[in-house]
């Protein structure tokens, strides 16, 4: 049996011995978060020794700069399990900071110069070395201000039972595994198309700090309250828009996916292609080097994209060539603001809809996607970012332009479908309760996270600045009096300690030279 559309496979995978299928979607989250002091200004003191090595812990380490902190919840099928680790991790942390505050938003707080954004400290064995000499090509690339913004990523894998049901109804004849990219791709343009939808309901950063525009003028309607909060009366998630964590040096760079040797090659591309615009700055092989190398990618990690497809790499190894090695294993989103409204940074009914969501997004149809139509899809997301709550603001969906609460009721009601069967073969009702609760912020969009932080600005008259700190210190407050869940305190010191003496062994271990070894790196690459 051939499905051809999304009702039709729903209704096959409904029958009795396909209807378990979904059961067992595997997730991790990563949560980025500036260390702050009482006042809102950035920390200026280094990664807290006592929750173990940037370079080696598996769950506690730090993105750009040193005060970016990042945590990484282990591989689960238990969402509130994976809420709850996220938990700990951040109760431990802030528990080794002394006064400092996790800043609980996606713009950062005040910055009164870039300098002050010192970048993050991986050691000195070789790879911490690059490690932060890549950081510093990012500097000289993109100004520290843009990589001091935080977001959450998403993983999620899609159980074995699934595949197996998808290959037997679509008469599958491919390898497994080359079936199983093709429909993370599928995924994933599908996710591009309507992306637009996350960042209407979960962006969070409407507003931000003036001194993050570092005295550079901007072309965006702006309304101004405070001190110095500028905020778009309709905007959603300027982290995602031009201000955001973006990079126009990228947009000429054709990455499609299609195919996964299209991906591939088109990342490979940029690795390999020579930077104009870098060209005078100095690489590795210099003596003071400012980046690692001249090309439009120092490595793939700079890529930047709202997705990406994943698989689990080797020690060493470039992330293409895990792709190319094993194909796609799970799918990173990389869209979502921190949700200033949980600790977490992500809340349980996010990551309910994004089950639903991405399980859309696979099992409808996903036709090809051309160069031309991945731009269009880049401009609803701006229209989104910048005027999204806006009832009169409208999309283009092919060559119609439609308005944004249209199209959205249209994807609401695939939505109930899909939950509908998520909930059957899970024995519950929390995707259909879901997606009923977020469909009313279509009608009525103060009910969304920008909608909501716009209100409290107004009704505040304050800079989101003291917002930020009073939750920051609320949140911090919050952990001092819970108990840990499922880490114990001694668990979290042992494993601060192990990765002190795994980074003490990959120091001892080199054999190289740091050229040398940048030269086998790139060799490879």
């Amino acid at each position: 049996m051939i499905t051809t559309d999304l009702q039709t496979r729903l209704a096959a995978l409904s029958m009795p011995n396909h209807k378990y299928a979904i059961k067992g979607i595997k997730r991790g989250i990563e949560r980025e978060a500036l260390r702050i002091n009482k006042n809102g200004t950035i920390a200026q003191t280094p990664h807290p020794k006592e929750t173990g090595h940037p370079l080696t812990h598996s769950s506690i380490t730090t993105d750009f700069s040193e005060s970016l902190l990042e945590f990484i919840t282990p591989v689960s099928d238990d969402p509130e399990q994976t809420l709850s680790q996220l938990r700990d991790l951040q109760k431990f942390t802030l528990s080794k900071m002394g006064d400092e505050l996790l800043w609980p938003m996606s713009m950062p707080c005040f910055i009164n110069d870039q300098e002050d954004i010192a970048l993050a400290q991986f050691g000195d064995s070789n790879i911490g070395k690059m490690k932060t000499l890549y950081r510093q090509g990012l500097k000289n690339r993109y100004g520290s201000m843009m990589q001091a913004i935080a977001g959450v990523h998403f993983n999620i894998s899609f159980p074995d039972s699934l595949w197996q049901s998808l290959s037997e109804l679509e008469n599958n004849t491919q390898p497994l595994q080359q079936f199983i990219s093709d429909k993370y791709l599928g995924l994933i343009r599908n996710f591009k198309r309507e992306l637009w939808l996350v960042s209407y309901l979960f962006g969070a950063s409407p507003a931000l700090c003036s001194s993050f525009l570092q005295g550079k003028e901007s072309h965006l309607p702006f309304n101004k309250i405070g001190k110095g909060t500028l905020y778009l009366e309709h905007g959603t998630a300027l982290r995602l828009g031009d201000l955001g964590y973006t990079n126009s040096a990228q947009s000429s760079l054709r990455v499609m996916y299609n195919s996964l040797d299209e991906y591939i090659a088109g990342l490979r591309q940029a690795i390999r292609c020579h930077s104009d615009l870098y060209g005078e700055l100095e690489d590795y092989k210099e003596t003071a080097p400012k980046q690692l190398n001249k090309n439009i990618l120092q490595i793939e990690n700079e890529f930047y994209s709202p997705i990406r497809p994943k698989r689990n790499a080797l020690s060493g190894e470039p992330p293409t060539h895990a792709l190319e090695r094993g194909g796609i294993e799970y799918v990173e989103i990389r869209a979502l603001d921190v949700n200033p409204f949980v600790d977490t940074g992500i809340s349980i009914e996010q990551i309910n809809f994004l089950d639903v969501f991405l399980t859309y997004c696979l099992l409808k149809l996903s036709p090809q996607m051309s160069w031309e139509e991945q731009k269009v899809t880049q401009e609803n997301l701006t229209a989104v970012v910048n005027q999204g709550r806006d009832p009169q603001v409208k999309l283009l969906k092919g060559d119609e332009q439609v308005l944004l609460s249209q199209w959205a009721s249209s994807i609401f009601s695939d939505l109930v479908d899909v939950a509908k069967w998520m909930d059957e073969a899970n024995q519950t009702t929390k995707y259909t309760d879901t997606i009923s609760t977020l469909s009313q912020w279509v009608k009525y969009p103060e009910k969304t996270f920008s909608g909501r932080l716009v209100e409290q600005l107004k009704e505040s008259k304050q800079d989101s600045g003291f917002i930020a700190i009073d939750l920051a210190a609320k949140y911090k407050a919050t952990y001092e009096n819970i108990d840990y869940q499922q880490y114990s305190e001694k668990a979290l010191l042992d494993a601060a300690l192990q990765s002190q003496y795994a980074a003490t062994a990959i120091k001892e271990n080199d054999d190289k030279d740091f050229v040398v070894f940048l030269d086998e790196y790139f060799a490879k690459a």
